[in-house]
C-alpha cells in the first residue's frame, strides 16, 4: 500500500533480507541476473541505500567509493509506484549525507532525460560524458560538490 502522503518514511541501509524486495522492484534486476548479483552484493559490502515506505521498498540507490577516488552513485531505481513521488530526491540527500569526499558523482545515459532532470534537480552538474559505454548512447556525468 502507497503512503497516503505520498512520502517515503525513511532511508536507511539495505539488509540482506532487503534484497528480494529490491530486485522485485526494479524491473531490469527480475530480467538480467548481472544485476541481482550486482544489487546482492552492493547489500552485503553496506554500499545500498534503501528508501522504506509503510514497511515496504520503495526505491534503492547504490553508492560506491570507488571513481576516480571520489564516492559516485552507480544506480538509483524506484519502485513504478513511488515514482515522481521524490523517493530518488530523497536517497541523493542521504547519498550526499553519507559522502565522503568532497565531490559526489553520478551518471546516465544520454537519452535517459528523467534521469538528467533528477540529477538536476538534486543539484548536480555536468561533468563531462563518456563514449562507448552503450552503442550510441553516451553516459552523461555529473558532480555534486558537497563540501
Amino acid at each position: 500500500m502507497i503512503n497516503p502522503m505520498n512520502t517515503t518514511r525513511h532511508i536507511r541501509q539495505a539488509l540482506p533480507h532487503d534484497v528480494q524486495a529490491l530486485i522485485a522492484l526494479d524491473t531490469y534486476a527480475t530480467a538480467h541476473t548481472s544485476r541481482r548479483v550486482f544489487i546482492h552484493d552492493a547489500v552485503a559490502r553496506q554500499q545500498c541505500l534503501v528508501a522504506v515506505d509503510a514497511e515496504q521498498c520503495a526505491g534503492y540507490l547504490v553508492l560506491t567509493y570507488d571513481f576516480f577516488n571520489h564516492d559516485f552513485v552507480a544506480l538509483v531505481v524506484v519502485s513504478p509506484a513511488y515514482q515522481r513521488q521524490g523517493v530518488a530526491l530523497r536517497l541523493l540527500a542521504a547519498a550526499q549525507a553519507l559522502c565522503r569526499t568532497p565531490k559526489l558523482f553520478a551518471s546516465t545515459n544520454a537519452s535517459n532525460t528523467a534521469a538528467q532532470a533528477m540529477l538536476a534537480k538534486a543539484g548536480f552538474v555536468p561533468s563531462g560524458h563518456i563514449e562507448n559505454l552503450d552503442d550510441g548512447d553516451p553516459e552523461r556525468v555529473y558532480v555534486k560538490f558537497v563540501r
